[in-house]
C-alpha cells in the first residue's frame, strides 16, 4: 500500500479517479437491483385477486 505523505500528484488523481468510478459503480448496482425489485413486485401486485 502507498504511503499518502510520499503520494505524487499524478497518483493522488489516480486514486480519486478509481474512488469516484467505485463509488458511481455501486450506485449504479444499487439503482439496479432496485429497479429490478420493484419491477418485480409491480407484477405480483397487479395480479393478485381480490
Amino acid at each position: 500500500m502507498s504511503d499518502p505523505a510520499r503520494e505524487t500528484e499524478a497518483e493522488t488523481k489516480a486514486r480519486r479517479g478509481r474512488n469516484v468510478a467505485l463509488a458511481l459503480g455501486l450506485v449504479l448496482f444499487v439503482i439496479l437491483i432496485f429497479v429490478v425489485t420493484i419491477v418485480r413486485l409491480g407484477a405480483n401486485v397487479t395480479e393478485r385477486p381480490f
